[in-house]
């Protein structure tokens, strides 16, 4: 339960048992807003079980989006934000006090009076294979029907297999792969993450390598939005004052993973430069550089550099990678170096150095 006497430094603290006894005799639960969809369910149940872990009782709230009712494809029914514009409407008329959202499903703008307060650890970013036969994307026939309701993916496959017919679908997880199982389709593209988080990770018959395809921007990443602001919680006992403030700071206390968040800003920030959306053909992944010195113009920063790999195909396929440390900045940067670069063909190395290290090929 919520305390309202705690000090934004002790809501997370579960190692006073005294502690979590007082929260769970104190407050109410807090209200966890949730897409209905059995993976929606599942990211949220994950989300509330470490919220409980910390002390705190939640309890779900379903909220039906457009995305989860339309059976049309994501481009006609509105694409950034159909999934999670209902849940927002929630949390500002105050229904609930927080929701999650896959990462990948949130526009890059701000929505104006709420705030992402936690991001989550990462599951796996990887696309995966579900085909018929154990088969894998090379060992596909020429002409197999692959499935997929993404024009990321739909455009990375034309360029990996030209040969396959690429066929839009919608659907929920067991929904697409029961078109593999019934003959309808040779196999189907989905989310490493979204399998795992449905048991369902056996199912794969290839997880995608990174150098193959590339992920949307965020995928596998779950975001945690809450209201912006100081104004206390509805419904709560008499006495008992708790803030939009302080569950921001429990949130964050509780769930916050800083190397994801700066990985997914990174990529999350290509997208805003090339101001598309959700289902525009773009795929990026920043994951720690390694071994990778950081250019000069870095040393000193303590944030540990990130590398960052794009795929955009908004006027033909292209393919770059740059390294650098501030997550904002290298993908305004790698943006711009795509939004700049009609030809695929020339060389990738800036003439100025840029503000990373770069790789690039079509």
């Amino acid at each position: 339960m919520l305390r309202p006497d705690a000090a934004p430094d002790r809501l997370a603290d579960v190692a006073d048992v005294a502690d979590v006894a007082d929260r769970h005799a104190t407050g109410r639960a807090l209200r966890l807003g949730t897409r209905a969809s059995e993976l929606a369910t599942s990211q949220s149940g994950w989300v509330a079980d470490h919220l409980r872990a910390a002390g705190y009782e939640v309890e779900l709230v379903p909220v039906r989006t457009v995305g989860d009712v339309s059976r049309a494809s994501l481009s006609e029914i509105g694409g950034t934000g159909v999934f999670a514009s209902a849940l927002r409407e929630a949390l500002h008329e105050g229904t609930i006090d927080l929701a999650v959202h896959s990462l990948k499903d949130l526009p890059t703008t701000p929505e104006p009076g709420l705030v992402v307060a936690a991001v989550p650890e990462r599951e796996d970013p990887r696309d995966a294979l579900v085909a018929r036969d154990g088969l894998t994307l090379a060992t596909l026939p020429e002409g197999a029907r692959v499935g997929t309701g993404s024009p990321r993916r739909a455009a990375q496959l034309a360029q990996l297999r030209p040969d396959l017919d690429v066929r839009d679908i919608r659907g929920n997880v067991g929904t697409r792969i029961a078109m593999v199982r019934d003959g309808e389709l040779d196999a189907v593209v989905l989310a490493c993450a979204g399998l795992s988080r449905l048991g369902r990770l056996d199912e794969a018959t290839e997880r995608l390598d990174l150098s193959t395809m590339l992920p949307a921007p965020g995928q596998g990443a779950l975001a945690v939005e809450c209201r912006d602001g100081h104004a206390a919680l509805a419904d709560l006992p008499p006495g008992v004052v708790v803030t939009d403030a302080d569950l921001r700071g429990l949130l964050a206390d509780a769930l916050e993973h800083p190397p994801t968040r700066a990985a997914v800003t990174a990529e999350r920030a290509v997208l805003a430069r090339l101001e598309a959306g959700c289902t525009a053909p773009v795929g990026a992944h920043a994951a720690p550089a390694g071994l990778r010195p950081a250019p000069a113009e870095e040393a000193g920063r303590t944030t540990p550099p990130l590398t960052l790999s794009v795929f955009v195909a908004l006027r033909h396929p292209q393919r770059h990678e740059q390294t650098g440390s501030d997550p904002v900045l290298l993908g305004r940067t790698v943006a711009e170096h795509l939004l700049n670069r009609p030809d695929p063909t020339r060389s990738a190395d800036r003439p100025d150095g840029g503000p990373g290290v770069s790789h690039t090929g079509a």
